[in-house]
């Protein structure tokens, strides 16, 4: 059986509100994190596109809904979502209210979202932002990835014990978070076949 891969991707649109969404209706993966989590370099990295999705060293710069659509070699297809980057200060609260707002409506009423992936920096453990984003998707009833991203930034010995920081704070299981490299593409293949699987449902 061959294996399956990616063999296209592209930026679709970035959408401001629910009516700016695609009109096509795919599956969804949607990723969420604090502002300069690395969502971006996550998405980069799955895609194996060095700048399919714009990264940037600006906290905050995200401030649209960006649809990415992705082929497989079997001719199916999804959308990767990017949600805006959440817990940064200097971005003001009437941004934040309408961010909140938005990203908000785009979880309750899109039909076909397979999971969602909570980006976590596997360097510190959770923050309130964190916890509160985790709670609400879990409040949503929708399926939730916990992704460790930064993993190369940490040392082997340490690992488990940031690791378990994740997990007690959101209180998942251990198998519940994926350990990521966006430098290293570690983890890629086990994202990936999450991503298959959930399209199989």
């Amino acid at each position: 059986m061959e294996e399956i891969k990616i063999i296209k991707s592209e930026y679709v649109t970035s959408a401001v509100s629910r009516a700016t969404c695609p009109e096509e209706l795919l599956p969804e993966i949607v990723f969420v994190g604090r502002s300069n989590v690395g969502k971006s370099s996550l998405i980069n990295s799955l895609t194996n596109r060095k700048s399919l999705a714009r990264t940037s060293g600006t906290p905050g710069k995200t401030q649209t809904i960006n649809f990415f659509k992705v082929t497989l070699n079997d001719r199916r297809e999804f959308y990767l979502v990017d949600l805006p980057g959440y817990g940064y200060a200097k971005t003001s609260k009437t941004n934040r209210r309408l961010w909140a707002k938005f990203i908000d409506e785009y979880l309750s009423s899109r039909r076909d979202i397979k999971f969602v992936c909570q980006l976590i920096d596997m360097r510190h453990p959770p923050q309130e932002s964190d916890l509160k984003s985790f709670a609400s998707l879990v409040e949503k009833n929708l399926p939730v990835l916990v992704i460790a991203t930064k993993s190369d930034k940490i040392g082997k010995t340490q690992r488990q014990k940031h690791l378990d920081a994740i997990k007690n704070s959101l209180g998942v299981d251990a198998d519940s978070i994926l350990p990521y490299s966006s430098v290293k593409n570690e983890g890629r293949s086990d994202l990936l076949d999450v991503v298959i699987n959930s399209l199989i449902k």
